[in-house]
């Protein structure tokens, strides 16, 4: 029996992933056998039965080779993995049986749409196509990609802008402001607190301002959406792809960043920005953005907003620019420490360039006529230095005054001031204050000539009052860095016989009384005193007792005794002992009363003994300045007060005015500016010369030679000068002056005195 190929394969039905294998050795053992067989019956019989016979290769070898597995088959059975347990295949048939109901129905469709699947599906790597276009996809392929793309990011879009809230709190810069303290005649002072900044109304900025912004930051800004995709892509191909920033940002997205958000150039903070802008430009209108946007903004020179940098560099306000220099506080916008003409040569050629392309702009976007841009040819050249600069001398002095009395006269608390936006309009006269500082600074150089040791300790207090109560000038001390307290308002020594106008007053005021149940008595001027040294003082009771039981005596100024003088005459020659009589007389309650009538605070008055009449109380310079103002408005007292106005951000806030009350009668305040005046002729001929009648003035000394003071009236102005040692880092206790206050014959007080009330040293 022989087998062929054909037989062997006949009927089979091969399994397209099988191996057809012959057993060899069966094949052999066969063979074998046969062979066997055939040796037994012959050689003729095997020729005649086999056909076979005498072949050259009797014996049938076979060898059937597998059908070859194609690569594509061969990856897809690697995807499928082992084999799966039949426990699995079980339950997996089981399921698909159980859903067979529910998958039947769709079958039709599943044929119908089956072209259009297979159309769908890729082929990847492209079949048919050799070498590197079997990568290339299809269109097919690529639009597909493109849709799928545009569908995510819009889905991702929707999703963020409906996630992105706006921030309910504002950046802590974006919402601070200083305040600026200005002069009496409206120019700016001084400013405090940690930014320059004053938002301004939209209405108060003229036109050529905003659009000169506009067209350097964004002429589209009333038509975009908040923000622009164009300069958005741009940036981001800067921050990302060359790891390098560029704005490309709307203003309202600026004023995102500015108000919101930080500084910072990141991915992450621009989408967040972008996010931000949309809604904002939903919510708020186009006006409202820009004015947000022009108040908070950078200018440079320590400014923010647009009302700062028109007194930074122009020193005017915003109202009063015109379309040159908005075109140059424009182009600050792009970066104040490249386009500041003041710094260097190239930051100023700089600035020209972009002055001229912005108002080119405005040409061009039609808010600059070509005939008003015909005007523009000249660089409106900057102030070189910011006039809201505080020097930290004495106009902090000025601002602590001002603001303490701001404070409680507009019933402002320490946070709402501290919040900033407040223009204090002060009353301080900058001449005048400057004569001050002047003149204290020459008593300062001379005290140091004549004993530096001593003048290191010297305090020198100074303050100018006007009769209707106007504080024009005060010194308050060297520097208010190294001194922070002010000497113009501290109540640190005693007032000596400066005080002595106010007994006079009170006593031509109320009458005295000499004896017990005895009517009180009017006091004239000519009235007459014993004005020896050591005459002691007596009560309608009898004679004053010390606590040590000796009888209470005044002392003149080295002990000089002047025998029966007048109260006028008194007052004029600073003669002690008549005035403390006098003040036991007329009542010690009655001449603190009109002491603080007439300005002096009560907590600054001493004890009601009769050392009060000798100037025991410690008034300040600007009381005391202020009590004898009060004489030189004919008896009517109005509270020194250092500010007139104040705004915030264009809005009057009110004040408390200060009230006008008469003190003392008009007769006796004439009665007292009348001595003041003999006391100022006697002493400084020469300087009363001029206008005798429109100056009055006083010394002040002390028994222990702490303290020397002049105060004086000169053209309605009242100026009241200090002069004492103190080593602070000792004691508290006043020391002598030994010489640092000058003699009688060439005081100190008085010559600051006179320096800043323009009259002859």
């Amino acid at each position: 029996m022989q087998l062929k190929v054909g037989d062997a394969l006949k009927g089979a039905t091969p399994r397209p992933d099988a191996t057809m294998q012959l057993n060899v050795e069966a094949l052999r053992r066969a063979k074998a056998a046969k062979a066997a067989k055939a040796s037994e019956a012959g050689a003729a019989d095997r020729s005649a039965g086999d056909p076979d016979a005498g072949a050259p290769d009797a014996t049938m070898q076979l060898r059937v080779m597998p059908r070859p597995v194609g690569a594509r088959t061969a990856r897809r059975s690697e995807r499928r993995g082992p084999a799966l347990p039949p426990a699995v295949t079980r339950a997996a048939a089981a399921v698909a049986e159980r859903c067979a109901p529910l998958v039947r129905p769709l079958a039709p469709h599943a044929r119908r749409l089956a072209p259009y699947a297979r159309r769908l599906k890729p082929a990847y790597p492209r079949p048919g196509r050799d070498g590197w276009r079997r990568w290339v996809p299809s269109w097919r392929q690529w639009l597909g990609a493109v849709l799928a793309s545009v569908g995510l990011s819009g889905a991702f879009l929707a999703v963020a802008y409906a996630a992105t809230d706006i921030p309910q709190n504002l950046n802590a810069y974006a919402t601070q402001q200083d305040n600026v303290y200005f002069w009496s005649d409206g120019t700016p002072m001084a400013r405090t607190g940690w930014v320059q900044r004053q938002a301004m109304p939209l209405k108060d900025i003229p036109q050529d301002v905003r659009w000169a912004v506009l067209a350097a930051e964004n002429e589209s800004f009333y038509s975009d959406p908040g923000i622009s995709f164009k300069g958005l892509t741009r940036a981001l191909w800067r921050t990302v792809g060359e790891g390098d920033t560029q704005g490309g940002s709307t203003i309202t997205q600026q004023y995102v960043k500015n108000v919101y958000l930080t500084q910072n150039q990141t991915v992450g903070r621009k989408f967040t920005e972008a996010m931000i802008a949309l809604k904002l430009d939903n919510r708020m209108s186009k006006d409202q953005i820009l004015e947000g946007y022009l108040n908070t903004s950078w200018f440079g020179r320590g400014t923010y907003g647009i009302q700062r940098a028109a007194q930074a560099y122009y020193g005017k306000d915003v109202s009063k620019l015109n379309a040159g220099q908005a075109a140059f506080l424009a182009s600050l916008l792009k970066g104040a420490g490249l386009y500041d003409p003041t710094l260097n040569k190239a930051n100023h050629a700089r600035a020209v360039e972009r002055w001229n392309w912005i108002l080119d702009r405005m040409v061009k976007i039609g808010k600059l006529s070509p005939a008003e841009r015909a005007t523009y040819t000249t660089f409106p050249e900057p102030l070189r230095r910011n006039p809201l600069y505080d020097t930290g001398r004495q106009s902090d002095y000025l601002v602590e005054v001002a603001s303490q009395y701001a404070r409680k006269t507009a019933h402002l608390s320490d946070q709402q001031f501290d919040l900033g936006g407040y223009q204090i309009y002060t009353t301080f006269d900058r001449k005048r204050e400057n004569a001050l500082t002047d003149a204290v600074t020459r008593a300062r150089k001379k005290a140091r000539t004549t004993d530096a040791t001593a003048a290191r300790t010297a305090h020198y207090g100074a303050a100018s009052v006007s009769d209707d109560g106007r504080i024009l000038a005060v010194y308050g001390g060297p520097d208010h860095r190294t001194q922070g307290y002010n000497e113009s308002n501290a109540t640190t020594v005693p007032a000596g016989s400066a005080f002595q106008p106010f007994v006079y007053a009170a006593g031509l005021e109320y009458g005295v009384t000499k004896r017990r149940d005895a009517p009180r008595e009017q006091v004239l001027p000519e009235t007459v005193y014993d004005g020896d040294d050591a005459v002691p003082v007596t009560t309608p009771e009898g004679p004053y007792w010390d606590r040590s039981g000796r009888k209470v005596a005044a002392h003149n100024d080295g002990n000089r005794s002047y025998g029966r003088i007048s109260l006028r005459q008194a007052l004029a020659q600073s003669v002690n002992t008549p005035f403390m009589q006098l003040g036991m007389d007329t009542g010690l309650d009655r001449v603190k009363q009109t002491a603080v009538s007439a300005g002096l605070l009560a907590s600054s008055l001493g004890p009601q003994t009769p050392d009060l009449s000798l100037g025991n109380s410690t008034p300040s310079a600007i009381r005391m300045a202020g009590g004898y103002a009060t004489f030189a408005a004919a008896g009517m007292h109005t509270e020194p007060y250092s500010v007139r106005r104040i705004t915030r951000n264009g809005s009057a806030v009110r004040l408390d005015r200060p009230a006008r009350n008469r003190a003392v009668g008009a007769t006796v305040a004439q009665e007292v500016e009348q001595a003041l005046g003999d006391a100022f002729r006697s002493a400084h001929p020469a300087a009363a010369a001029p206008a005798t009648a429109a100056v009055t003035g006083k010394p002040g000394t002390t028994s222990d030679d702490t303290a020397a003071w002049y105060v004086g009236t000169a053209d309605a102005v009242s100026t009241a000068v200090v002069v004492y040692r103190m080593d602070l880092a000792k004691s508290l206790q006043p020391l002598p002056l030994k010489g640092i206050a000058g003699t009688a014959a060439d005081s100190v007080p008085y010559g600051i005195w006179a320096g800043a009330s323009g009259r002859p040293g």
